[in-house]
């Protein structure tokens, strides 16, 4: 294992865990900022750029599994860690030193929690969103490896603990690099919730699709104050409220289509 390690070999051991698809353009930084663990593992789902080439000059440990979607993948991933205690950073993630030290006060004494939230701040372009919806933003990422696992979710999992505590660093995301990327993840992300929607068994999709788009745009940029981001904060909750209307034209079309289906079989 490639790394920095603290000299108390009493302390609790982390493994960090980095789920990376062609990633090229991030991982390197994400790496950086988390050598002081005990052990990284990346979890590639085969990559066809420099990603793998830029990650074996940092850890050993490397593994390839086929993507399903985010939690499956890192509900794979987590018992293959070596460590009782995990952290889940996404390639477009920075771990600040703050947060570091942080974490690794607290494994060096017992931690008292099964699961700690990290807050993100979020970046567009260039600059940090603190309003918009994405300025209150947290995630569960360090945890019990015997503990945690994600939500069966297709899309927005999160890990389902209840012995839990915030912590007071940061992790920095990177959240999209371009337009074409961020309206690429809109069209995944929808598919997804879209699936998860329909096998839920949401009704009224159509009332949905007309309502949802206008009140979520409302919601972040007047309600959470996507206003004072500037011009980010107006494509934040117009691209937001587009992912809705995708969303919600999905769930239509998979409900059209099942309809379709059940005639059919008559």
């Amino acid at each position: 294992m490639k790394g920095i390690h603290m000299e108390n070999d009493s302390r609790i051991k982390l493994s960090v865990i980095i789920p990376c698809y062609n990633e090229e353009n991030n991982i390197r930084e994400c790496l950086e900022s988390v050598t002081w663990a005990d052990e990284i593992l990346v979890v590639d789902s085969f990559s066809t750029d420099k990603t793998l080439d830029i990650a074996r000059k940092y850890t050993d440990r490397i593994l390839q599994h086929e993507y399903i979607n985010s939690a499956a993948q890192k509900n794979w991933t987590i018992p293959q860690a070596s460590h009782d205690w995990v952290l889940i950073v996404d390639s477009d993630e920075r771990v600040t030193p703050e947060l570091c030290n942080e974490i690794t006060t607290l494994l060096a004494q017992a931690p008292l929690k099964d699961g700690y939230w990290i807050r993100r701040k979020n970046f567009l372009f260039g600059k940090e969103i603190r309003h918009s919806g994405w300025g209150a933003d947290s995630v569960l990422r360090l945890f019990r490896k015997d503990l945690g696992r994600y939500q069966e979710k297709r899309v927005h999992a999160e890990v389902e603990l209840k012995n839990t505590e915030m912590l007071g660093g940061h992790l920095e995301h990177l959240s999209v690099s371009s337009l074409t990327d961020w309206v690429n993840k809109i069209n995944r992300y929808s598919s997804w919730k879209a699936r998860d929607k329909y096998e839920q068994g949401t009704t009224a999709p159509i009332l949905h699709m007309v309502l949802r788009p206008p009140v979520r745009f409302i919601k972040d940029y007047i309600l959470r104050l996507g206003l004072l981001d500037g011009w980010r904060g107006f494509l934040i909750s117009a691209l937001s409220a587009f992912a809705e209307l995708v969303m919600a034209g999905k769930v239509v079309q998979l409900t059209i289509e099942s309809q379709k289906k059940s005639r059919e079989t008559r």
